[in-house]
């Protein structure tokens, strides 16, 4: 190996690693490998910052805007009021959502999918009395399977499409991707919908919500004038155990206090630390007349003759309060809203509520000015674990943001304008018909997203100039010597499906793609269907919550343990590779 192909696999083995570590955004970790590798010179100084100007990265920030345009105009609340019913039984729920899901998921981000459709998921099950965690999986899947349908509908299929037009001279067009992601997500589906549900660890259905589910980590204040104040904790067990409320401990001067805490006598501003569900934790904090943790906040909001109320949502990927405090981000003072409890996983939480750094798929219990619960909701970056209750817009709204997409889509389509363009031309319209509001225009991109695709382009395009790719796909074919070439396919297929089950399926994208067209020209073949056998693979990440973006929203409100997800994910992916193989033989010939 050269000197620069030692750098480049040094430098991808450290993103590879710091992505399964967690420890560090994985946007972060990519930029910070892009610097390394311009200083060390295996990045040409020129094209350092090329892949924020590249299609692929353009396409998926444009897609995320528009998907809030069709949000905003009430296209999606549209759909999603009039077919969904909680009456309906639990398979015919997952089906119809799950084919809701699809459909939207192949023309918009798959992960802005999944986000219009969890609280509306939600809703329904608390309506139905049953437990969330048996539809979010499958709603979960069937978004991630529907963006394999067409060029938009995840970035893997963008990032392809790109590299193809680089390496091969023209771009995969909108629904070059559909005879095969189409059966790949219609098998898929069916199996979800039909068995996949089953094969979830079993829940009690008998009137089990997801606020069952969600036990938080609460803090209720001893206030001043408390009859409690001289009694020992233990002595508030039995209201405790009436309420079902499990007392934990006990914060004093900042610090906690558990196996000693059963017999300290309580004084005024001593914090309890709890673990109960939202009704459960009011009615201890009515019963024995304790106060919020921040009691100054809430005595000022009630002052303020506002009222105030709680809602449940569920922190994303992208919202600001990922690995921060409620404490820094200024919660309080910046919303007047209230961190009550947080809801990790069956995760213990060591520190104080307020004190405590606030994960991916957390869900929090906040206290908000009535009526604000949207904007504390919007400027977080978070999800409502309930219906919004949204009104629909104008219904001109609704079908002029339609219209103008689907003639964006159909124009690209028949290659009457390039994609990008199609794209910012619709934009521009839904800013000008005021369907997105200037003000939110850049609010919607996910920058994470747009930064890990700059930095790993570059990356990625050194490494084929490098002759890295090369490398790698000798070291495949040489392991797959004299096998058929439906047998290489496959195993590009696993290996690149395995690495995006535990790495972001861009930067495995980025990878596995040249390492596909090299092997193609190697074998003599098509690059096609190697590239194909790349897309599918790289968006079927079904075996663990970090494997896509949408199986970590889902793992605190669906109250799933990490090892539920292969029990549906495995029989998936097997699925997946079986049907895709001869459809991709048959659309796209070696």
């Amino acid at each position: 190996m050269s000197t620069d192909q030692i750098i480049l696999f040094s430098l991808f083995g450290a993103v590879f690693g710091l992505l399964l570590w967690g420890r560090f955004r994985y946007d972060i970790v990519a930029f910070s490998a892009l610097m390394v590798g311009v200083v060390l010179g295996v990045v040409p100084q020129k094209d350092a910052f090329s892949g924020f100007g590249h299609p692929a990265t353009l396409v998926v920030a444009l897609v995320l805007v528009v998907s809030a345009g069709l949000v905003h105009s009430g296209a999606v609340f549209l759909i999603t009021r009039t077919l969904v019913d909680a009456s309906r039984s639990l398979g015919a729920h997952i089906t119809l959502m799950g084919a809701i899901g699809g459909i939207l998921s192949a023309f918009m981000n798959n992960v802005a999918a999944l986000a219009l459709l969890m609280p509306v998921d939600l809703q329904t099950a608390r309506k139905a009395g049953r437990s969330p965690g048996l539809s979010l999986m499958p709603l979960s899947f069937a978004t991630i399977l529907g963006g394999m349908v067409t060029l938009i509908g995840t970035p893997p299929n963008i990032i392809i499409a790109a590299i193809r037009e680089e390496s091969l001279g023209a771009p995969f067009k909108m629904f070059d991707f559909a005879p095969v992601g189409g059966i790949a997500a219609i098998t898929g589906m069916a199996f979800v919908a039909l068995v996949g549900w089953r094969l979830i660890p079993a829940r009690d259905e008998n009137g089990s919500t997801s606020d069952d589910l969600a036990e938080y980590i609460a803090e209720l204040t001893v206030p001043e004038s408390s009859k409690h104040i001289g009694k020992r904790l233990s002595e508030l067990e039995a209201e405790a155990e009436k309420t079902d409320v499990a007392i934990l401990g006990l914060i004093r001067d900042g610090k906690r206090r558990y196996g000693q805490a059963r017999n300290t006598a309580l004084k005024a501003g001593d914090a309890l630390v709890l673990e109960a569900t939202p009704d459960a934790l009011d009615e201890f904090r009515t019963s024995l007349d304790l106060a919020l943790s921040d009691v100054d906040r809430t005595e000022r909001l009630n002052a303020a003759g506002e009222g105030v109320e709680i809602i449940e949502v569920v922190v994303k990927e992208t919202s600001r309060l990922v690995d921060r405090t409620a404490q820094a981000v200024g919660l309080a003072w910046r919303q007047s809203a209230v961190l009550m409890g947080i809801s990790r996983g069956g995760t213990q939480i060591k520190n104080q509520v307020r004190k405590t750094p606030i994960q991916t798929g957390d869900i929090l219990l906040l206290l908000v000015p009535r009526n604000r619960g949207h904007d504390v909701i919007d400027w977080l970056g978070c999800l409502p674990l309930a219906d919004r209750g949204l009104a629909v817009t104008e219904n001109s709204k609704v079908w002029l943001a339609i219209g103008m997409f689907a003639g964006a889509v159909i124009a690209a389509s028949l290659g009457l304008i390039y994609l990008p363009v199609a794209l910012g031309l619709v934009v521009i319209a839904y800013v000008l018909t005021r369907i997105v509001p200037l003000s939110e225009l850049y609010t919607h991109i996910e920058w994470p997203v747009v930064v890990l695709l700059g930095s790993m382009i570059p990356l990625g395009a050194a490494l084929e100039t490098s002759g890295g790719t090369e490398l790698i796909s000798g070291a495949l074919l040489g392991w797959t010597a004299g096998m058929p070439a439906w047998a290489v396919l496959t195993v590009l297929m696993i290996v690149t499906m395995t690495l995006s089950d535990v790495l972001n399926n861009t930067a495995t994208t980025i990878v596995a793609a040249p390492v596909g067209i090299q092997m193609a020209q190697s074998l003599g073949m098509s690059p096609d269907p190697f590239l194909m056998a790349v897309a599918v693979a790289a968006s079927s990440a079904f075996l663990t919550p970090i494997g896509h973006k949408n199986n970590t929203l889902i793992f605190g409100p669906g109250g799933y343990s990490f090892g539920d997800y292969w029990r549906m994910g495995l029989p998936l992916e097997i699925i997946i590779v079986a049907v895709s193989i001869p459809a991709i033989l048959v659309f796209w010939p070696l």
